[in-house]
């Protein structure tokens, strides 16, 4: 048994299981940066197993269907996502949810504990927080291991949805005071605490100064003097960036405009046609480097979405923010541009006229990115980690006692 007491059985590294969805890119993402920070402060000692009961090989053939529909939908009709978020959001509805279409969920979770015997299980999305529950709980405290506490981390910035919080997790992670309160108003019975969204070890280090962003821009192939216009709409390129990148590019002719579409091949394809601004656009898909964009931007165009909001703040990015889906990212332009870490553009003719004043504005530019290093909190999964060493030690403890 190591210092921490967090190994296995038999001296292996502790397995600990992680629930993830690819329903946007936030949730894996998360996971991915409390990974590192464990590994980062306890190197070699856990052993993080990913399991997707919604869209993975481990998801039963229905909910791998269901759950297929979400890029296609937040892309083409965002109205249907919001419909269905808001008529989940009752307790009844929920109830109804898990003992039918989640309850496969259910039996991919709890085959993944017998299978893995977790520490701890940390659940990232918010359906999976009652099977994390359920298998934890069915779990044999005669056993060696006991049971594993649950982990709950909030991945909505603002406005989180019920889900979240009515699983009876051990624990629950939230990224900002307004989900706390929502979570201390609505009695949840898991201890709270308060630490960002986590996010990756490439933004940790916080905002790059200015230098470092030129040599960015040298080593990206982006022209270091031209007002650099980053577009991003997520893991599903939504927020109508192929028109928005457009826009911008006929209006302004000194400007670079980097598109970073994500899955959306429609829209990568149609700006990879766009031949009206040679050299002067750059389209790209899925990218893993996209800290280095996000760092080296005049602006960043995006949806509001939290994980892409947490690591540009991270990185002290100015940002402009143009829609947002319904429910799980609502509130979160407010509380942006309350900061003043960026500016609202709904539409197209907003958008153009925003840019307008901030390329000609360096010191509004650099006022906005200082307010945006200041939402960042780059240690949300350091936090994380710690606490996953504290909860192991206290069951290794417990073991040892019994």
């Amino acid at each position: 048994m190591t210092r921490s007491g967090c190994v296995a059985a038999d001296g292996g590294p502790a397995p600990l299981l992680f629930l993830v969805a690819d329903t946007g890119g936030g949730h894996r993402s998360a996971a991915r940066a409390v990974a590192q920070a464990l590994e980062h402060a306890f190197p070699g000692r856990f052993a993080p197993v990913t399991c997707d009961p919604f869209t993975g090989p481990e998801a039963s053939r229905l909910l791998r269907f269901v759950s297929g529909g979400y890029g296609p939908v937040v892309r083409r009709a965002p109205w249907i996502w919001g419909a269905a978020y808001y008529a989940t959001s009752s307790r009844s509805a929920l109830r109804f949810l898990r003992s039918t279409l989640l309850a496969a969920a259910d039996r991919a979770v709890a085959e993944a504990v017998v299978r893995h015997r977790p520490e701890a299980i940390l659940s990232f999305h918010p359906l999976a927080g009652w099977a994390a529950v359920r298998a934890g709980r069915s779990v044999d405290t005669s056993a060696e291991r006991g049971r594993p506490p649950v982990v709950t981390v909030v991945t909505d910035l603002v406005t989180a949805h019920p889900a979240w919080r009515y699983a009876e997790a051990d624990h629950v992670v939230v990224p900002t005071s307004a989900v706390l309160g929502r979570c201390q108003r609505d009695g949840t019975p898991a201890r709270c605490v308060e630490v960002g969204v986590p996010v990756t070890a490439e933004h940790w280090d916080g905002p790059p100064h200015r230098g470092r962003r030129l040599a960015l821009r040298r080593s990206l192939g982006v022209p270091p003097d031209r007002f650099l216009i980053v577009l991003t709409g997520g893991a599903e390129g939504t927020g109508g960036i192929g028109r928005r990148a457009i826009a911008l590019l006929e209006r302004f002719d000194d400007v670079h405009v980097v598109a970073v579409c994500g899955r959306n091949h429609a829209v990568r394809e149609r700006l990879a046609r766009f031949d009206h601004a040679p050299g002067r656009l750059t389209v790209l898909g899925f990218v893993d480097n996209l800290a280095d964009w996000l760092g080296c931007a005049d602006v960043v165009v995006c949806k509001a979405g939290p994980s892409t909001v947490a690591e540009a703040t991270c990185l002290g990015a100015p940002l402009v923010l143009t829609s947002h889906l319904p429910g799980q990212e609502k509130g979160t332009t407010e509380y942006v541009v309350r900061a003043g870490a960026g500016r609202h553009a709904a539409g197209v003719r907003d958008l153009i006229e925003v840019v307008d004043q901030l390329r000609r504005n360096p010191f509004a530019v650099e006022a906005m990115r200082a307010a945006s290093a200041r939402l960042g909190r780059p240690w949300a999964a350091t936090e994380i980690a710690a606490l996953v060493g504290r909860l192991t030690r206290a069951g290794a403890r417990a073991r040892r006692a019994g």
